[in-house]
């Protein structure tokens, strides 16, 4: 299979996902905003969110029977240090209202300005990131 084409499906998923639950359901599909809100007591409003999860975690299960190799990653700078990116990240979300999947899919789609100065700063942020890395 062509390299391109797995991306390619991938994002198009990514897109329909997103446009299906902002049709049916008036959401956006924003990952840091969703996992928030089915963190909180459950509520019967809050079921899509277990649903939109679970998907996540069903795709990722059905990806690591197909692709296995996908999930033999180990993280250069070990696991401790991974698990506090992401903490940092996903405080970084709610500093910055929203994450990647909701200004940068749903948002810019929208022609939101604040989500195009959100992505942009994702990028410069992720770029200089990893220039720091490659620094040192």
């Amino acid at each position: 299979m062509e390299f391109w084409i797995l991306p390619l499906l991938g994002g198009v998923l990514i897109g329909l996902a997103a446009t299906i639950l902002l049709y049916f359901n008036g959401k956006i599909a924003g990952v840091s905003g969703i996992l928030g809100g089915a963190l909180k007591a459950p509520a019967k409003e809050n079921y899509w969110r277990y649903f939109f999860i679970l998907g996540l975690v069903l795709g990722g299960f059905f990806l690591n029977l197909f692709y296995p190799q996908f999930f033999k990653y180990e993280p250069p700078m070990g696991w401790t240090a991974a698990i506090i990116a992401g903490l940092i990240v996903g405080y970084s979300t709610r500093l910055g209202s929203g994450c990647t999947s909701g200004h940068g899919v749903c948002g810019l789609a929208r022609f939101s300005k604040r989500s195009w100065l959100a992505t942009v700063t994702f990028i410069i942020s992720a770029m200089i990131t990893v220039a720091v890395v490659k620094l040192f």
